[in-house]
């Protein structure tokens, strides 16, 4: 078995977390004034676990130096549900002003930038304007994803009607905060074969779970195991910046697992699982022994059934080796892509300024139908037809042709033959679930683990998170769906820890998804399977427009319209989703009101008047 950290061997590890003395005096208190811990069993020894409640320390500054203090504005200057931008010399914050109270935090986003003034502020949390990342206003602390930090929390104070604000030199330029977490791995009776907490895959799901369990104060052993030989990435920047090499896109740093002792066995993959006697087989034959089991494996590319798919130059771009090697062959030379998917559509856009040449081959006679629309795909299509990408629509890959043993031409049913020197396959991909047949896991009929709202799967002590599986919908009416998003999996994985924990945690989150082509962002929320119309308003021709999902429903459920009250009526359509292009914070700001609960009926949106939903306040 290969590994970042290979069979660690068992040592003794204390664990050290220093509370205020005020929190070690509550110790987490049940109704009848006494501890009250949580118990876990691994190897027939039972550990006490105490959920300790870290607040966020507000006077950080240890060192003079690193303080700066300022006047940023006046009280006036700033309304009840307003955001502004402030500068302290050496950097600068964001100074919210909600229900009376100031709160100041990092102005930037910690996943990608964003300027979080340009986002939404809503009942306690703002959340981004680019990915939909929500931190609260009081804490910084990271609420729904993407991204893995929260914002640094500044101080605020208010003298002679002017606000200021004292904050960290080094906060301020970080622009970051990673939570407090435990640390602590192996007692020492324990043999590298037995873990409390085993967790199958290392993609956000899993990332997230290890994390949450070490910021929520779980004090055992965590072990995270891939087939990869790299540690956790961002597989979403696989398509948008190909040339990016492993360790440039880790979501976190090897020292980073060593210092919270969260164990990440690599090239390591499980064939079977006891769910009986809570045994996992890996391939080299290792056995380990769980408590608790996180399977969260990912899907795995679906790939051409022809002759000749098995050439070296045919990928289906899965590792950051796999992109690194396309760029390099595609240099100069004519690429192929087969698959009009997210990942072939934005394959196909970065190698453009690279590539001799860039064909695309999809079934569907426009990009994206199924997902965004005729006129949306129809408006994308168009953008990449002037970027030089040639498309052949309604036809599939009959043959593969080699020479001299390397891919030379792709020819189509249509009849059509495109010279090819490099060729990816977008058409879509399958759970990673095979290894769970006879394992009492149960799976539907297209491989995928159901799962109700706590991530639990029919097994007691077994999660699922991730592309992996489906789950209820919340503001979908709980429908069962499968949700194969970046921001997704981050939040499953969160919800699939708490509930380790016995928090009693459901999932009710609204899905998020980006894309990025030519220097062009589309983003998305809701979950628009199954729209019978679409309301676009803007110039899409432009490609400035926002597009309104909607489909018939006779449910009864809470209107939102114009910034009013809730109505609470029966109607027959609503807005189930809704994408954008240069309309910012506008998928932002529904995503907000979905979470709430609330709707946005068609009628709203069809007037061609959405000021009321561009607003930033609450």
């Amino acid at each position: 078995m290969g590994g970042c950290f290979s069979k660690p061997k068992p040592v003794e590890v204390k664990v050290e977390v220093v509370l205020p003395e005020k929190e070690r005096e509550k110790e987490e208190m049940s109704p009848n004034g006494k501890a009250s811990p949580l118990a876990y069993k691994a190897n027939g020894t039972t550990r006490l676990y105490h959920h300790e409640e870290r607040p966020i320390v507000l006077n950080p500054y240890t060192n003079p130096k690193d303080v700066v203090e300022a006047s940023v504005c006046h009280v006036k200057d700033l309304e009840n549900g307003q955001m502004r931008e402030v500068d302290l010399g050496c950097g600068k914050a964001l100074l919210v002003k909600q229900n009376g109270e100031y709160y100041a935090m990092g102005h930037k986003c910690p996943h990608y930038g964003a300027p979080l003034v340009k986002g939404v502020l809503s009942k306690g949390r703002v959340r981004c304007p680019w990915h939909g990342a929500c931190f609260n206003i009081a804490t910084g602390d990271i609420e729904d994803f993407p991204g893995l930090d929260g914002l640094p929390k500044f101080q605020v104070k208010i003298e002679k009607e002017r606000v200021y604000i004292r904050a960290s030199k080094q906060a301020l330029q970080s622009q970051r905060r990673t939570k407090i977490m435990a640390k602590c791995i192996a007692l020492s009776n324990y043999s590298t074969a037995i873990t409390n907490i085993l967790i199958i895959g290392a993609g956000p799901a899993g990332l997230v779970c290890a994390e949450t369990l070490r910021q929520e104060g779980f004090s055992d052993r965590i072990v995270m195991c891939t087939s990869e030989k790299n540690l956790p990435y961002d597989r979403s920047k696989l398509s948008k910046s190909m040339d990016s090499q492993a360790e440039q896109i880790f979501l976190r740093s090897k020292e980073f697992f060593h210092t919270y002792d969260i164990e990440v066995l690599t090239e390591t993959q499980v064939v079977s699982v006891d769910t009986k006697n809570k045994i996992v087989v890996f391939k080299d034959g290792f056995r380990m022994e769980y408590n608790k089991l996180l399977i969260a494996t990912g899907s795995t590319p679906k790939t051409l059934k022809c002759k000749g798919k098995e050439l070296d130059n045919v990928f289906t771009i899965r590792t950051p080796e796999d992109a690194n090697k396309v760029v390099r062959l595609a240099s100069s030379k004519n690429a192929v892509i087969v698959g009009a998917s997210f990942l072939g559509m934005e394959v196909a856009a970065y190698l453009c300024e690279k590539a001799h040449s860039v064909s695309v081959v999809e079934l569907e006679n426009i990009p994206f139908k199924k997902f965004l629309g005729e006129k949306v795909g129809l408006a994308i299509m168009k953008m990449f037809e002037n970027n030089r990408v040639k498309f052949y629509m309604q036809t599939e890959v009959s043959e593969l042709r080699e020479q001299e043993g390397k891919l030379k031409e792709v020819v189509l049913k249509s009849g059509k033959v495109l010279r090819a020197d490099v060729c990816v396959i977008g058409i879509g991909a399958c759970p990673t679930t095979g290894f769970l047949k006879q394992t009492g896991v149960a799976l539907d009929s297209r491989g995928y683990i159901p799962v109700n709202k706590m991530m639990q799967t029919n097994v007691p002590g077994v999660f699922a998170a991730g592309d992996v599986i489906t789950f209820p919908l919340a503001f979908r009416n709980n429908k069962k769906v499968n949700v194969p998003h970046w921001q997704m999996a981050h939040m499953q994985g969160r919800i699939a820890a708490l509930n380790m924990l016995a928090q009693g945690t459901e999932i009710n989150t609204v899905p998020y998804l980006w894309t990025a082509m030519f220097g062009k962002s589309l983003r998305y929320a809701g979950h628009g399977e199954g729209f019978d119309d679409v309301i676009i308003q803007g110039d899409i021709d432009e490609l400035k427009f926002v597009a309104f999902y909607t489909r018939r429903s006779k449910r009864r459920f809470y209107s939102y319209s114009r910034m009013t009250s809730c109505i609470d009526r029966w109607r027959n359509d609503e807005v189930i989703a809704v994408a954008s292009m240069n309309y910012d914070p506008i998928v932002s700001k529904v995503a907000e009101i979905m979470a709430s609960g609330k709707m946005i009926r068609k009628r709203d949106v069809e007037t061609g008047d959405i000021s009321w939903l561009t607003g930033k306040g609450s």
